[in-house]
């Protein structure tokens, strides 16, 4: 695997989380492509100094979303729905973005109405500085 995944303990955000998105951020560039093996969650534990449940659930959850599967006694792979040119990989992608921004923004507080406004007067903002 040419992926170099880590965990960031200042972020806030779960290893899980943080975990899954580096792995469907791999899938959806073509880093990782269907058949190519993830390292066992004891490895992948061992390497990020993590708990190996915490490796488990980022597998399962891509598991659950059609993105990996697992061969009994074989390991992790990615499936071939990493491979899907519909856009539904990228979809899930920003599917994953939205779910950690509303998340992070509950923990300081924030209603999702007051996100949502946030993300508006942002992209109008981005809107304007492209036009320059």
């Amino acid at each position: 695997m040419d992926v170099n995944l880590q965990v960031d303990e200042a972020s806030g955000v779960p290893f899980y989380l943080q975990l899954k998105e580096q792995l469907l951020h791999a899938i959806s560039r073509g880093q990782l492509r269907p058949g190519d093996q993830l390292p066992t969650v004891r490895e992948l534990a061992v390497d990020l100094t993590i708990n190996p449940n915490t490796v488990n659930r980022a597998y399962a959850e891509l598991e659950r979303e059609g993105l990996l599967h697992s061969r009994r006694g074989r390991g992790t792979f990615v499936s071939e729905a990493g491979k899907r040119a519909d856009g539904s990989t990228h979809a899930l992608r920003l599917a994953h973005i939205a779910r950690r921004v509303l998340g992070e923004a509950r923990a300081y507080g924030f209603t999702a109405k007051e996100v949502l406004r946030a993300v508006a007067s942002a992209a109008r903002e981005d809107r304007r500085e492209a036009r320059r």
